[in-house]
């Protein structure tokens, strides 16, 4: 895995990385289901949701986007020397696009977008996060999403 100074993070912005395949199975939309309370039957109940224009059982938007963290593991981002944590600090112009249904697969495109220092040893990244559903033109959603990095300083 590669390893960048910050600074050299930085000057990559504009790269795109992309993630491998995941399948969106029905249990794991039931988990979210569980964690979340959101028990809409075009989540939970296939036989109901078979009779909506979905056709069946679609994920919760929530969930497609919680995929973030799973999808940049294998997108083989950069490990960032002397880095202590990164936080989520929120998301701009977020849409769902177009519905996962359950047995698709995904895969996430992260384009950075800029890395800025905000304060010693603070960095502000935000990246352009987009689900691609095989298969389909339209994404499930965009979202540019912005983080935190916090980095050890000499």
């Amino acid at each position: 895995m590669q390893t960048l100074t910050i600074q050299e993070y930085a000057a990559t912005a504009g790269s795109v990385r992309v993630s491998d395949w995941v399948t969106v199975t029905q249990a794991m939309i039931d988990r979210f289901a569980e964690a979340t309370g959101d028990h809409q039957f075009i989540h939970v109940d296939p036989e109901r949701a078979a009779a909506t224009p979905f056709g069946g059982t679609i994920a919760h938007g929530f969930l497609t986007l919680s995929l973030m963290p799973m999808l940049s593991d294998s997108a083989g981002m950069p490990q960032i020397r002397g880095l202590r944590m990164g936080v989520n600090y929120g998301g701009e112009r977020v849409r769902f696009l177009t519905p996962v249904r359950s047995g698709s697969r995904v895969r996430g495109h992260f384009k950075l977008l800029a890395v800025t220092e905000k304060r010693p040893g603070q960095w502000q990244q935000t990246t352009e996060f987009t689900v691609e559903i095989e298969g389909q033109e339209k994404p499930a959603l965009i979202a540019e999403w912005i983080g935190q990095i916090f980095i050890d300083t000499p």
